[in-house]
């Protein structure tokens, strides 16, 4: 499930550091420095029912929902050979109705097309992030780096006794690679996929050359979701190509400030750098980059759990402060990192990052686990 991250270079490693600024992402835009767009963004078209797809669902399928159930009843018919006979296609980012009418698309189209259909029937629809090796691709000069994202369909949590297909959720993943052993994974709201969609509409615009178009794509994506800092990482590329370095280098700092660990931002931060002659802070940032070893998801997260059984909180807070440089929003990193400093007495602290996980959780469950467990620092620092 590819959602595109454009970078200007390959860079080997994030690394931790400090960098000036602090804005709130329409701070960083400049709409002044575009034309108005050919094609202009409609986030309400994204997961539009188009009527050939209602007709589809009350003509043509309708007695397979009944025999086989929403859920399998909806996903054979979609994705078993013989039947719609979608076919992949990595080119375009299509929303659900374009995807339908092509029958094709790219992961992300095909995830948008699904979940589109799912609602129209009545699932519930749960989106995942993944956790995966980034596989890189060059396109229109420009490297890019894809995530994976999948969906769930029905309840995650059923209190019936009796299961049926109707009442057991079934998660869905096209093109899922090669994993070891349970993939990492992570809720997704719908405003992170609309920025996904946006952000890979961008990519696809600048690798076309059209860096008018790329904008407003990206400016979308953040304006949907601004903690999507790919989104961010887009624009900077976009300021860059289209010969805006300061403004670009304000994006990178942006991002930076808040993921200190975040590698394409640091990558493309050296090359505005070089752009603008700064030749000497672009070589120290480089040489701070080739010094670090590659780490993969949640490493340091899984060395601070091992911390934290062993009661050395000071440990695995370093550990876990690792993981929030690289990922800013995550809910369970906050989480972790608020019950190390509650080992080590450092209840404003503790306090403070819990509330970032109440604030990031995207589940009922999460949140009301946060807010009890803060609830229980602010009656221990009361007493």
């Amino acid at each position: 499930m590819k959602h595109w991250i454009a970078l200007l270079l390959c860079s080997l490693l994030a690394a931790c550091a400090t960098h000036p600024g602090l804005h709130a992402p329409e701070q960083l835009l400049r709409d002044e420095l575009f034309a108005a767009p050919a094609e202009k963004p409609r986030a309400e078209s994204i997961f539009a029912v188009s009527p050939a797809m209602k007709r589809y669902l009350e003509k043509d399928i309708a007695s397979q929902l009944h025999a086989k159930g929403r859920i399998h009843g909806l996903i054979d018919a979609l994705y078993t050979p013989g039947q719609l006979k979608l076919d992949y296609d990595s080119s375009i980012t299509r929303t659900a109705a374009e995807a339908f009418d092509a029958k094709s698309g790219n992961c992300l189209s095909l995830v948008i097309m699904t979940a589109a259909f799912a609602r129209e029937v009545g699932l519930p629809v749960h989106f995942q992030g993944v956790y995966v090796d980034e596989v890189w691709a060059r396109i229109g000069g420009i490297l890019f780096a894809n995530g994976h994202v999948n969906l769930t369909l029905g309840e995650l949590r059923s209190h019936t006794r009796v299961k049926t297909g109707e009442n057991v959720p079934l998660t869905v993943d096209f093109f899922l690679p090669e994993l070891g052993g349970q993939p990492r994974s992570w809720p997704l709201g719908e405003e992170t996929i609309i920025a996904m969609y946006f952000n890979n509409r961008a990519a696809e615009a600048m690798a076309e050359g059209d860096l008018n178009q790329a904008y407003w794509f990206t400016r979308e994506a953040i304006r949907h979701d601004p903690k999507y800092l790919a989104a961010q990482n887009t624009l900077g590329v976009v300021y860059r190509r289209h010969g805006n370095f300061r403004e670009a280098e304000s994006v990178f700092n942006n991002v930076l400030a808040r993921e200190p660990g975040n590698i394409n931002s640091m990558s493309n931060l050296a090359v505005v750098l070089k752009d603008q002659g700064r030749t000497a802070e672009a070589l120290a940032l480089n040489e701070t980059l080739e010094r670090m070893r590659p780490f993969p998801p949640f490493h340091f997260f899984d060395l601070g759990m091992t911390a934290m059984r062993e009661r050395d909180f000071a440990k695995a807070r370093d550990l876990f402060k690792k993981e929030v440089a690289r990922a800013a929003y995550n809910d369970e990193f906050h989480f972790w990192l608020g019950a190390a400093y509650m080992g080590l007495g450092e209840h404003e602290m503790a306090r403070k990052h819990i509330m970032l996980a109440m604030e990031n959780s995207l589940t009922k469950r999460d949140h009301d686990l946060y807010a009890s467990k803060l609830a229980k620092i602010r009656a221990d620092h009361r007493s």
